[in-house]
């Protein structure tokens, strides 16, 4: 594989500029945006869905069966990237597009109308277990595939192209936060537990169809329809491409990371700051935006100068500016120091993740990359994302220390640096 190659010229080539390139831009940000909108939405709503669906004597531990139901969904993500993401291998990444996000319709389907626990007693928290399954496997494999048809469609400006997965990523925030905002502001305690918490979700059922019509009606991307395809992408990953398997899921750990971290935020101002609702929700907007704006201007950079680049210096800076900043938030809670913290994080959390799809893209070869990077990217988050918002509620429940999260995010950022440095310098990716 010359993964090099792809990443040394920033000529234009026919794909790109042709209309199709753009249209493929427009579905797989369509199906991430919504995959995104509803992860980001259930962890947002975590405190009113802990209320309705798992309640008990104590609001921590309802929160925290909250978070594990959120987590176990990623249990289904490596099963789906193995499934889907090899389907795209074998058959083509138009038709896993079409699938993973006719599953995820579904699944946000079940949340939006599934009644609370006072109304059916234990069948209510199994219906939103199955609807986070059934999310989390359509999930599985919707980042590789959709990534891995948007970089075959501009092979030489992978990194430009990718990148808009990110900007999705980040108007997802926007949406999910903007939809807390409004909905505490606007909404009484009573009026939200009854009805409002769904309105978000039947929101996302709207972007569905969009996305499901045009997918159905793309071309096949053209690196793909061009390469000899393989009938077993799981076992020749297996047999040959391991450490790029271990290399590839390290690298995608800290986007993971800052992404549950802005998600977490709304929990954590809440729960352990004192802040209003409102107030934190309208914060995280702030990262979301960051996101959405300069991912591809970051993408495009790294076509020029490299992932590597950007992904090492955003890890170090997370070690290095973690504990400080939140030492200081603990200190001095207000809404405009939350507003900065949000706006570091934002802009660290972009420079990282806009590059790592790009660089996860050239770490596989065209046969595998389909499989490869959907278990590259789910494995990590399953292990880093899922429990993250059940992790540092526990750390800080434990040591009894506001300042617990930023343990996870210094270990998840350190080894993040040494993933990229193996990127970097044993399959010489720049």
């Amino acid at each position: 594989m010359s993964s090099i190659a792809s990443n040394s010229s920033t000529v234009a080539t026919p794909f790109e500029q042709h209309p199709q390139t753009w249209r493929a831009v427009i579905s797989s940000s369509i199906g991430n945006a919504l995959e995104w909108f509803d992860v980001l939405l259930y962890s947002a709503m975590a405190v009113t869905i802990a209320k309705l669906f798992f309640p008990t004597s104590n609001q921590t531990v309802s929160l925290l069966i909250t978070f594990a139901t959120f987590g176990v969904s990623f249990f289904m993500r490596p099963l789906g990237a193995v499934v889907i993401g090899a389907y795209s291998d074998r058959v083509g990444r138009k038709a896993a597009l079409t699938l993973s996000i006719l599953l995820m319709m579904i699944g946000t389907l079940l949340i939006a109308i599934m009644p609370t626990y006072a109304q059916i007693g234990l069948w209510a928290p199994a219906g939103i277990v199955l609807a986070r399954l059934l999310q989390g496997f359509s999930a599985g494999g919707e980042f590789g595939s959709s990534t891995a048809f948007l970089v075959e469609h501009a092979p030489h400006r992978r990194g430009f192209f990718s990148s808009w997965q990110v900007a999705s990523q980040g108007l997802s925030i926007v949406l999910a936060a903007l939809a807390g905002a409004l909905l505490s502001s606007q909404l009484s305690t009573e009026q939200l537990e009854s009805w409002g918490w769904r309105l978000p979700f039947f929101f996302g059922l709207l972007i569905g169809p969009a996305g499901y019509y045009i997918r159905k009606n793309l071309e096949e991307s053209p690196e793909f329809a061009q390469a000899d395809a393989t009938r077993t992408p799981l076992r020749d990953i297996m047999a040959s491409q391991k450490m790029r398997l271990l290399i590839g899921s390290g690298s995608v750990i800290m986007a993971t990371v800052s992404v549950y971290l802005v998600v977490y935020m709304p929990t954590y101002a809440v729960k352990q700051l004192g802040m209003t609702s409102t107030a934190s929700f309208s914060a995280t907007i702030l990262a979301g935006l960051i996101m959405l704006l300069f991912s591809p201007v970051v993408g495009q950079l790294s076509d020029k100068y490299g992932r590597t680049p950007f992904m090492l210096g955003s890890s170090v800076l997370f070690v290095l500016l973690t504990y400080p900043l939140f030492s200081w938030l603990s200190l001095n809670p207000s809404f405009f120091n939350l507003l900065l913290v949000q706006g570091v994080i934002g802009l660290l959390m972009t420079m990282y993740f806009a590059s790592m799809p790009a660089l996860l893209s050239d770490i596989f070869p065209v046969q595998t990359r389909g499989t490869g990077m959907s278990l590259s990217y789910n494995i990590a988050v399953m292990i880093f994302g899922g429990f993250a918002g059940m992790t540092i509620t526990w750390l800080i429940a434990v040591t009894e220390n506001k300042l617990a999260v930023t343990f996870y995010v210094i270990g998840g950022a350190l080894l993040s640096v040494l993933a990229t440095l193996a990127a970097r310098y044993k399959l010489r990716l720049r």
